[in-house]
């Protein structure tokens, strides 16, 4: 469980917003539906989506040369995911990116 300190709190806050906060923070937690008790099998859910929020790949469309082309589809079933992956690897390479622009 996160938590806070009185100097993590926004200096903006007024001495009855922050003194409202402090109060709260003594305050037991209660489970209803919106704040369920977090079990190991729910924890496993919420990483399984985060990850899968991780895997998402956006779709755009590119211009590439036929030749280019030709040699991705030689790759064979899956060459637009190996496009993917290799121009991830590519766009890290500060070298080659400068080359290209």
């Amino acid at each position: 469980m996160a938590k806070m300190n009185i100097k993590d709190l926004n200096p903006k806050l007024s001495k009855e917003e922050k003194k409202d906060l402090l109060k709260a923070e003594k305050m037991p937690i209660t489970h209803d539906d919106d704040c369920p008790v977090m079990t190991p099998e729910k924890l496993k859910e919420f990483k399984k989506l985060h990850q899968q929020e991780q895997r998402r790949k956006e779709t755009v469309s590119l211009r590439v040369s036929p030749s280019t082309l030709n040699i991705a589809k030689a790759y064979g079933k899956g060459y637009t995911s190996f496009l993917g992956r290799l121009l991830d690897e590519a766009i890290k390479d500060e070298n080659l990116v400068k080359k290209c622009i």
